[in-house]
């Protein structure tokens, strides 16, 4: 089996001291993590940081005022090597949840006074026993949501607090066979060739019975949302999706990596595609925007079943011209 448990280790520790100190420790606690050129990459508006004071400073204080009594609520825990660098890197993966008591107000959003979950997926890449780059997205649309403002049109598939793997089995500390690492990268490396594509001469129902269970769930983010089966998620998002967009770039990741049954890939960006109106109830645009994503897979058989996806949608619609967290800000909570 490969051996992560000293990279897992330590990004473990990490999250335990940063979870238990004051919110002004943070930047004293990365530091004793993170190397001094640390590179932090994350959604609109923090987008990419340099060391762990900026990254302190500019995100995990304002965040920590703001949800009182923080808790860290992982699905996901997993590391491997890279494929995109010939496996020579390795990284460790947590998804889940940041919940707290929505208190005071962050980013120009109202506090609420009630609990309130913020979906995250982080990357962290381990090497000599720091932590050089890290990549974590956030569901910042999500977040406004549950304080009552509707920053997108209403949306083609469901909006909700999304729940872990159905088989809660996501949380891996100890070393997974190797083997089923593979097959899960397969699996993904499939699908992702049929994606990148988009003219496979099949129906797009077909097209995702290749690399897809017929009962896959798609969690998406907020504006876009959640999606059950593949006859729903061809209606609801893929289709809509594929219909919404032209001059689709090819691929690029920074990293994609499996342990297990579960695997998963970012990109800084993933790709760029120019609307041509109608998704997401926005026009159509002469530019190609960023899509900045992260993708966590479950594998079940030889089959993809569960799909955890977060997107820079802020990001995205602000290239356009649109500022959709400035927007919100100025606009009272229904």
């Amino acid at each position: 089996m490969p051996d992560f448990s000293v990279e897992k280790q330590m990004v473990r520790n990490l999250y335990a001291d940063l979870d238990r100190s004051d919110s002004g420790q943070a930047g004293e606690v990365l530091a004793r993590y993170c190397t001094s050129n640390h590179i932090w990459r994350g959604y609109h508006p923090f987008n990419e940081q340099q060391g762990a004071e900026a990254v302190a400073d500019v995100f995990w204080k304002p965040l920590r005022a703001a949800l009182k009594h923080m808790q860290r609520r992982q699905d996901i825990f997993m590391a491997g090597a890279n494929e995109m660098d010939g496996f020579n890197s390795v990284w460790v993966v947590s998804m889940g949840h940041l919940m707290g008591l929505f208190d005071a107000p962050w980013l120009g959003i109202a506090p609420t006074g009630k609990m309130a979950f913020l979906r995250y997926c982080e990357f962290n890449k381990v090497e000599d026993g720091k932590i050089t780059e890290t990549a974590m997205y956030f569901d910042i649309p999500h977040l406004m949501m549950q304080a009552g403002l509707q920053p997108f049109p209403p949306q083609t598939a469901a909006h909700l607090v999304q729940p872990g793997p159905m088989t809660h089995d996501g949380l891996m500390f100890d070393a997974q066979p190797a083997d089923e690492g593979e097959k899960t990268l397969a699996a993904i490396n499939a699908m992702i060739s049929d994606l990148g594509q988009w003219k496979s001469g099949l129906s797009l129902e077909d097209e995702l019975r290749r690399t897809w269970a017929e009962d896959m769930i798609w969690w998406g983010p907020a504006g876009i949302g959640a999606t059950y089966t593949i006859g729903r998620y061809a209606k609801q998002h893929s289709g809509p999706f594929r219909a919404g967009f032209t001059d689709r770039s090819k691929t690029k990741h920074i990293c994609r990596l499996a342990e297990g049954h579960y695997g998963g890939f970012f990109g800084w960006p993933n790709f760029t595609a120019r609307p041509t109106g109608g998704f997401m109830g926005m026009p159509a645009s002469e530019k190609a925007g960023e899509f900045r994503v992260i993708d966590i897979y479950r594998r079940d058989g030889g089959k993809l079943a569960e799909n955890w996806i977060f997107i820079d949608l802020l990001h995205f619609w602000k290239q356009q011209g649109v500022d959709i967290l400035a927007r919100m800000a100025e606009v009272p909570r229904s």
